[in-house]
């Protein structure tokens, strides 16, 4: 059997604060933020089914950084050409954790799901845009002639 992991992220894991403190049930998550809205459950339906899984397979329950999400959606983006959403996002910071940690080998097999695309999620990846003088534009160079 595969060890399965839960990612949340630190906003909203309610999950990785029972799977902590080793209980069956995962309390109410109070003020519940993140921008992977996916991950926004701050209550779990069937809380112990997961965590009983989690723990019967030797896995864990992690919580990603909130801040590292737009820096993954990026970086898979340009070392993939794959658009992934926050929730992904945060099973990578998650992943690169467990590795860094010794608890996933470079020889593992490892499976992430991607639930969605980034261009669902704008709010995620705030673009930052030059303002552009129009006064400076030379409009006829840009445009070409104009057709009588």
């Amino acid at each position: 059997m595969p060890r399965l992991y839960a990612c949340q992220a630190e906003g909203c894991a309610p999950i990785v604060r029972a799977f902590e403190k080793g209980e069956r049930f995962a309390e109410l998550f109070p003020d519940a933020r993140t921008v992977a809205s996916g991950l926004r459950v701050p209550v779990a339906v069937a809380d112990f089914m997961m965590l009983d899984a989690i723990r019967a397979s030797g896995g864990q329950a992690v919580a990603g950084s909130e801040a590292a999400i737009g820096q993954w959606m990026r970086r898979a983006s340009a070392a993939e050409g794959i658009s992934v959403c926050p929730e992904t996002a945060v099973c990578l910071d998650v992943l690169e954790k467990l590795i860094a940690a010794g608890e996933v080998k470079p020889d593992d097999e490892v499976v992430v799901f991607n639930t969605g695309a980034a261009t669902k999620y704008l709010e995620a990846l705030p673009v930052e845009l030059p303002l552009l003088d129009k006064e400076a534009v030379d409009w006829s160079a840009v445009s070409g002639p104009v057709a009588p």
